[in-house]
């Protein structure tokens, strides 16, 4: 089964599995085919995060595929130039290395069966031969035409005579389909180094970055340790710092304390409980979610059930708190979401990301993708553990997530391979989509349709955006309770994140996958 946030891509996966490629294989294919129908989202261009499910070894795996800053990228160069508080969001020093490509190699290199270029070839194909355009996908990239494609250098390379495509109409990409033939044929070195890696250095540096081919030629992946917790009967597991997955299991871990089945699903009091433990997992991870090998985190003591304890503590069950702080445990630590499970039992959940949609959308000449802008996460306060520096990579938001069960020996067999994309809701769309899960017995699809709240920003203290279907009354509830509420409507609920869930039944294996329906996507099994 394969399930991501648009049709083709999906196709596209399910390609592979038939021609005997395994979950790996599926997952960089589909990711591939997303960067070519959906590159409002993610792409070549930016960074991806993945868990892998190995059925035979029965363990899991997670690949960090993020970049880092420019050697040349530092706080003092910033503050001769004059930049306080936080880069422009589309600013070329945003540019951080993007590691999507080097995560796509590597991924395949460890688990996949098949070579790049069979893997590849659907995305090639929608390239060269273009595509109908979704309807969510039209919209979003009419607005990116106008918030960054129309005034980024080479930008207009993603527009038909410089606007956006409309809804249904086909686009091709002549150079995206470039640059996957070189990758195909000459792996992630013909990325960092070589042609395109001149033309991506070239453009930022035009653009006034310090970029240079050094930094794209030293950029490595690093395969990773998951880090979980335990809820109810299930282990959630997730990516570790830097990425933002530790305030997905902060949240459960606070949440678990509570008797959820005592309240209505959407109801004021369950949303509020829900509300409150996210805002103390942010309280956290601001703090704690940084490069690891500048500011490592003690994980295994925040993720401890009995620093959940006294987090809890900090809840008050009949008003909001917006002033939570980060604690200090003592020793007892815009983006493409998909999931594929193939006939063995192995799993990937994959995510890749521009960040603000087209990232800077700055395009190297010719060669069809956008540069991310994932360095607008770094903090320009030196004392702070995320601050920027060079070499560095920042607090991620891109999230995959699985959840697993444990055999009666003790291995762990796979319960889910799921995610849901969408900036700092991210962690926040795991703990809603753990808890219709599992506190309340949903299916995938079921649990995706599910209306959904967002504190903003993900400050502890952020407003709660809430989305249609909500009832009025809960609203009135929540702002009672001293939440500053919104409600959103329409295109807006793009806020609230876009999921795709794969479920697997450890008996018979068979499969039950679910599609967010805020997004063009589907699941579908061969």
């Amino acid at each position: 089964m394969v399930a991501t946030s648009q049709p083709l891509a999906v196709a596209a996966g399910l390609e592979i599995l038939a021609q005997g490629g395994n979950a790996a294989d599926a997952a960089v294919a589909a990711a591939a085919a997303l960067n070519v129908t959906e590159p409002t989202s993610t792409g070549i261009g930016g960074d991806c995060f993945a868990i892998y499910f190995n059925a035979t070894e029965q363990k899991l795996s997670a690949l960090n595929g993020s970049g880092r800053a420019p050697a040349d990228l530092t706080l003092e160069r910033l503050c001769r130039e004059g930049f306080k508080g936080e880069l422009p969001p589309f600013h070329p020093y945003t540019i951080t290395v993007p590691g999507a490509c080097a995560g796509w190699c590597d991924l395949v290199a460890e688990f996949g069966r098949l070579n790049m270029p069979q893997i590849l070839a659907p995305a090639i194909r929608l390239a060269e031969g273009g595509f109908p355009v979704a309807p969510i996908t039209a919209y979003f990239w009419s607005r990116g035409v106008e918030r960054q494609l129309k005034n980024a250098p080479g930008g207009t390379a993603l527009t038909i005579d410089g606007r956006a495509p409309r809804a249904g109409e086909i686009f091709r990409n002549p150079g995206l389909s470039r640059t996957l033939r070189a990758v195909a044929e000459g792996g992630r070195k013909s990325f960092y180094q070589g042609q395109i890696a001149e033309s991506i250095v070239e453009v930022v540096q035009q653009a006034g970055g310090c970029l240079k081919l050094e930094d794209l030629a030293d950029h490595e992946s690093s395969w990773e340790t998951p880090i979980s917790t335990k809820y109810r009967d299930l282990r959630i597991w997730e990516c570790p710092p830097n990425g933002q997955g530790l305030a997905a299991l902060l949240g459960l871990n606070i949440l678990e304390g509570f008797d959820l089945g005592e309240f209505p699903p959407l109801s004021s009091q369950r949303l509020h409980l829900e509300i409150e433990a996210m805002r103390i997992a942010f309280a956290d991870a601001n703090w704690y979610v940084a490069d690891p090998l500048f500011s490592p985190a003690p994980l295994q003591e925040l993720l401890s059930k009995e620093y959940a304890h006294e987090r809890r503590k900090l809840v008050d069950t009949s008003r909001a708190t917006l002033d939570q702080k980060f604690g200090t445990p003592h020793a007892f630590s815009d983006t493409v979401y998909l999931s594929v499970v193939d006939g063995e039992g192995n799993a990937c959940s994959f995510i890749n990301s521009n960040y603000m949609g087209f990232g800077t959308g700055i395009v190297p000449a010719d060669w069809g993708f956008t540069l991310h802008n994932r360095g607008h996460n770094f903090y320009l306060d030196a004392m702070h553990p995320n601050s920027l520096a060079p070499g560095k990579r920042p607090y991620h938001t891109i999230i995959p997530a699985m959840a697993t069960g444990l055999n009666p020996d003790g291995s762990e067999y796979l319960y889910a391979s799921f995610g849901v994309m969408g900036g700092f809701m991210q962690p926040q769309g795991h703990l809603q989509v753990v808890v219709s899960l599992v506190d309340d017995m949903l299916d995938p699809q079921q649990a995706l349709d599910q209306p959904r709240f967002c504190i903003q920003d993900g400050q502890s203290g952020g407003r709660v955006a809430l989305e249609e279907g909500i009832p009025s009354e809960v609203v009135a509830a929540l702002s009672a309770m001293g939440h500053g509420v919104e409600q959103v409507r329409g295109h807006g609920r793009s806020l609230f994140g876009r999921g795709q869930i794969i479920l697997r039944d450890p008996g018979s294996g068979v499969l039950c996958g679910g599609s967010d329906p805020r997004a063009d996507g589907c699941a579908m099994s061969l």
